[in-house]
């Protein structure tokens, strides 16, 4: 099981343009939609909606691809 996130926390990921950080601003315990693809996600396995700091872009990853970091 990966770590667990809340609404608020700050975190890194990796992505194609590189390494992007953002804040938590929703916590999917349910299969989604999002951008037209169906997202699992389930109480042990949550996916997280993640604002970006720089370009308010909004993505969705698993626990197992984000890293909190310190303000």
């Amino acid at each position: 099981m990966s770590q667990r996130f809340t609404v608020g926390d700050h975190v890194t990921w990796n992505s194609e343009a590189g390494h992007v950080s953002g804040r938590i601003t929703k916590v999917h315990t349910s299969d989604f939609d999002y951008k037209g693809h169906t997202h699992r996600a389930s109480d042990d396995d949550p996916q997280y909606e993640i604002k970006s700091d720089k370009t308010e872009h909004v993505a969705a990853h698993k626990g197992s691809a984000l890293t909190r970091i310190d303000d």
